[in-house]
């Protein structure tokens, strides 16, 4: 199903926002770039001390110093952590370094995070692209990335991409990132695989194996780095070779001529197709890097560019909320609009492209599986503005490993559901004198909580009001609100016994005796009616 557009803003308050952590353990094998946006964050150094992060600062540290170190938030603070190529620095800066964030920059952060999480492509970004935060005032702009052109010796084309979802997973990481440097045995254990079907993997599916295609991967990495007008020995860094000497071999055996001719010739065509999204990055963090050093404020973007995603499919439910502005989500010929503040669960298994406007940002909350959630049709539903922090805070949760010890990945079904529950009580008939329907309001934030089904002490021009206006008593008023919401968690596949806590009763019996009162059924009769009903 889908709800309109029209429907209230969020009901009720967000919960407040939890610890969480990241240790060495959950982390790429990349720099990082840690954004405070609310509370305070600490990084922790092996054998330093700690790194002390306040709203609107950021933490630079190297790929190679993630041994013993972790992230550390406290209660109430939502921090970005954010993954650089793993050459970034290598030339430049070496340690770890803060500095301040200028306000400007945030979205442009924020959506940043969606870009290096979700399939979502767009000018102006990139997962090594954090450098353009920082770049320094009248420092030479990227070069616009060229469209749909490779400054590669011709002939060149990326390796084929395996099919398999872990060697798929391996293979887009090195995309990403070429430079990374782990054995089969670790990439194999960070996609919950093994060395041997990870390496029959990409020897099925590319007709390569494993050493093959990263040296593919990486060859075609160089090609845009040297066209971009880095030196040799920058790009043997960049791209993950040991030395000079093994890119010009490897160059050499693949292309007939060496990195060094090749860098010449590109050079004598200035602007012949221009760079690429991951040269343009590239330069882009070799300015990051030169202004951290500085004290100089950059200016802000002037825009947010438009992204879209590639038609694709999930083979799970996918949460995505608009943060700001407006985008849209198309599966087959229908187009769903997606308005600041509404968040879609994306059904699995349909096909669908989905798109950000100009300066729009969103964010990704989390994933259901088809067991936990029974969708064939966008379902979506509005939160406040109230709620913009802690929903950061979950999409981070969700998609980083910056997140509580004791998170749990369905968090966030339950809570769409409590949403999309009381959202819809509204539609229960609702007084129209302010003081009535304020206190209609109240009624509809308390429910669920100890004493929520308590009598409501409220004056007499309080209950003519809602007689004469609802045709309702406010007890009667305060039952059917809560029994449209225990209809619509049902609905949504919670068990009875959750519904009983969520809309206030202390005893499950109690609960499935009102509800059969009200609906003329049980609450397990009732959900089944509506999965059979799904489900023909």
């Amino acid at each position: 199903m889908v709800v309109p557009s029209s429907f209230a803003a969020g009901v009720g308050d967000p919960p407040p926002i939890p610890a969480a952590r990241l240790g060495s353990a959950d982390a790429p094998v990349r720099p990082l770039l840690l954004w405070v946006r609310t509370g305070e964050a600490r990084v922790r150094l092996a054998g330093g001390p700690a790194l002390r992060l306040g709203a609107g600062e950021g933490a630079w540290v190297p790929a190679d110093g993630w041994a013993e170190r972790e992230i550390v938030t406290e209660p109430g603070t939502v921090a970005f952590p954010l993954w650089p190529h793993a050459g970034s620095g290598a030339r430049g800066l070496s340690e770890p370094a803060r500095f301040d964030v200028p306000t400007g920059w945030q979205d442009w952060l924020i959506q940043l995070f969606n870009l290096q999480v979700t399939p979502f492509s767009g000018h102006g970004y990139a997962p090594e692209a954090i450098e353009e935060l920082l770049r320094r005032p009248g420092s030479r702009p990227p070069v616009p990335v060229g469209a749909g052109r490779n400054p590669g010796p011709e002939g060149f084309a990326s390796p084929v991409m395996p099919r398999a979802p872990g060697a798929r997973a391996v293979a887009e990481e090195l995309m990403r990132d070429p430079a990374l440097d782990l054995t089969v045995e670790q990439w194999a254990a960070r996609v919950l695989s093994s060395a041997r079907t990870l390496r029959r993997d990409f020897l099925a599916d590319t007709g390569l194996t494993f050493e093959q295609w990263r040296l593919l991967c990486r060859l075609g990495a160089a090609v845009e780095f040297l066209a971009a007008g880095y030196d040799v020995d920058q790009v043997a860094v960049r791209v993950g070779f040991a030395s000079r000497n093994g890119l010009t071999r490897a160059f050499k055996g693949r292309f007939g001529l060496t990195p060094h001719e090749f860098g010449r010739r590109s050079a004598a065509r200035p602007g012949a197709g221009g760079l690429t999204r991951r040269a343009a990055a590239a330069r882009q963090t070799d300015d990051l890097i030169r202004m951290m050093r500085r004290t100089d404020t950059p200016a802000a973007p002037a825009m947010l560019p438009p992204a879209s995603t590639p038609s694709h499919t999930n083979d799970i439910h996918v949460l995505s909320w608009m943060y700001r502005g407006s985008g849209y989500l198309d599966i087959g010929d229908r187009r769903y609009e997606r308005e600041r503040g509404v968040a879609t669960w994306i059904p699995a298994e349909r096909e669908h492209v989905t798109g950000l406007r100009e300066n729009s940002v969103s964010l990704p909350l989390g994933n259901a599986s088809t067991g936990d959630l029974r969708l064939t049709e966008p379902l979506q539903v509005r939160f406040s503005p109230a709620w913009d922090d802690y929903l950061m805070f979950c999409s981070v949760s969700a998609r980083s490993g910056l997140r509580p010890d004791d998170h749990d990945p369905r968090h966030i079904l339950g809570l769409f559901a409590e949403q999309v529950a009381a959202q819809r009580a509204l539609s229960v008939p609702m007084p129209t004198d302010p003081r009535a329907r304020a206190v209609a309001l109240e009624c509809l934030r308390r429910i669920g909580e100890p004493g929520g089904t308590q009598p409501v002490d409220a004056g007499a021009e309080i209950h003519r009001a809602f007689r004469d206006e609802t045709g309702m008593t406010l007890g009667r008023w305060r039952y059917a609100a809560r029994m449209r919401i225990a209809r619509d968690l049902l609905a949504g596949g919670a068990q009875p016994s959750a519904v009983a806590r969520r809309t206030g009763y202390a005893h499950l019996p109690t609960f499935s005796a009102a509800f059969s009162r009200f609906h003329g059924l049980s609450p397990r009769d009732y959900q089944q009616r509506e999965s059979e009903g799904r489900n023909p």
